[in-house]
């Protein structure tokens, strides 16, 4: 097995997790069977030539232990299976840049580990994973809406779902507490007073609002669907973005750059916010539990110090924009049968229990068996990560998921309509911006 890698206390885990296990395993039911389990209580041996290679390709963890985990589990799945296993890691905004790469080429990684809805965007190119996909959400419950929505194209499941990664805000607890605020805001108004206070003392907001896949998209869309904004209407053509909400979003935002938050946010990327929570330059920003768990290593006084919370609610409720990840077989592969049962091992319960204990909170499993898991437990700070897929909304809403709605999430659409009015651009004329530029994807 190779390696490659480029780019950018509750609960005991003893008779709570094997309790787990079993139940899963009971779910599971005659789906468990086959695949590498099947061949090893066969004691059959692998039907695959040597010096076969299969070879995967995903993002780097923000949380690096998991990354560990799964590279000696790729080690285990090529030893039982006498193959070899490459995983590449690459910094998370060239996935896209080298999918369309391989797509072109027709050749490279058997698999690709894609984000949101990106199997719309590359449909063509992608194999039909169905006979993957289906029994593993029947097994476990079945899969979320937004995993569906991202994965599922025309019927047909594209993509594998793999993760989503949660958000809330994390937040210093201790420096609200100093500014006078017991309990983090409920609204964007309310967070827009905090915001002022916790600046005023030399601690803004932090957010980023650069060409990066996960916490500017988090941000933009809770904020824009908050306020009653959305891209389309429900027959996926009709551009509705221009709305009351949404310029009053655009309108808030711009006041709350000025007012809360640290304003170099507008170059930053999904680990700029991380390394200035870390470094004690801001106060709140909307991420994963990532920075707490770097912290929990390296810098035990902040980790005590921090705390999480929901996003803000707006006028129309709270929701949330949740990255997504899913395993994608590529038409080009030489191997997709052995590609296919790579994916089966690694969401086996067995080895899927020990990564998303391992991710503590930082991802959310795409079905809902996983939701009682121990991990949500282990460390009551982390147990709120688990909500937030019950509020969450596919990039497109209110529209299907389609090829048109990934378009217009890879060329950052939303967030740059909130970017412009920050740099000094009217609102009225941002939003008209984004709405010719969504005209421009969907009605083509």
């Amino acid at each position: 097995m190779r390696e490659r890698r480029r780019g950018s206390r509750g609960r005991s885990d003893g008779v709570t997790r094997r309790a787990f296990l079993r139940g899963a395993a009971a779910a599971a039911g005659a789906a468990a069977l086959g695949g590498i389990p099947g061949i090893v209580g066969a004691g059959q041996a692998p039907a695959y030539p040597k010096g076969t290679k299969l070879h995967l390709l995903t993002r780097i963890n923000f949380f690096p232990a998991a990354d560990t985990l799964f590279v000696a589990q790729a080690a285990e799945f090529g030893k039982q299976m006498g193959v070899e296993v490459e995983v590449e890691r690459i910094g998370q905004n060239d996935v896209i840049t080298r999918t369309t790469a391989a797509i072109v080429a027709r050749s490279g990684a058997d698999i690709i580990i894609l984000h949101n809805n990106s199997p719309h965007l590359f449909a063509d190119a992608l194999a039909d994973v169905s006979d993957v996909a289906e029994p593993i959400g029947k097994a476990d419950g079945g899969y979320y809406d937004l995993f569906r929505a991202n994965a599922n194209v025309g019927g047909r499941w594209l993509g594998v779902p793999y993760v989503s990664l949660s958000t809330l805000f994390s937040y210093r607890e201790d420096w609200f507490k100093e500014a006078g605020i017991a309990k983090f805001p409920e609204t964007w108004e309310e967070f827009r007073n905090a915001g002022k206070k916790l600046k005023a003392m030399g601690r803004p907001f932090g957010q980023a609002f650069g060409h990066s896949e996960n916490d500017p998209n988090t941000y933009s869309y809770s904020l824009l669907w908050s306020y009653g904004g959305y891209e389309v209407e429900k027959d996926g053509k009709t551009v509705a973005l221009d709305t009351k909400g949404t310029l009053e979003a655009i309108k808030l935002n711009t006041a709350m750059w000025k007012d809360c938050f640290d304003e170099g946010g507008l170059s930053w990327d999904d680990s700029s916010n991380n390394r200035a929570f870390l470094a004690g330059s801001i106060s709140a920003t909307t991420n994963g539990p990532s920075i707490y768990l770097v912290a929990g290593e390296k810098m035990p006084d902040l980790y005590r110090a921090m705390n999480f919370a929901a996003h803000p609610r707006g006028p129309a409720g709270r929701f949330y924009h949740l990255p997504v990840h899913s395993s994608c077989v590529m038409k080009y592969s030489k191997n997709p049968g052995l590609a296919k049962e790579f994916i089966k091992y690694y969401m086996a319960k067995e080895q899927y229990d020990k990564w998303i204990r391992i991710m503590r909170g930082y991802g959310i499993a795409p079905t809902r068996i996983w939701y009682d898991h121990p991990a949500w437990f282990e460390d009551p700070k982390l147990t709120p990560f688990r909500e937030p897929i019950k509020d969450a909304r596919h990039p497109g809403f209110a529209g299907p998921a389609s090829r048109k709605a990934s378009e217009a999430l890879a060329k950052f659409v939303i967030i740059d309509m909130f970017a412009k009015a920050i740099q000094g651009s009217p609102p009225e004329e941002s939003l008209k911006w984004a709405g010719d530029e969504l005209r421009k994807i969907y009605n083509a």
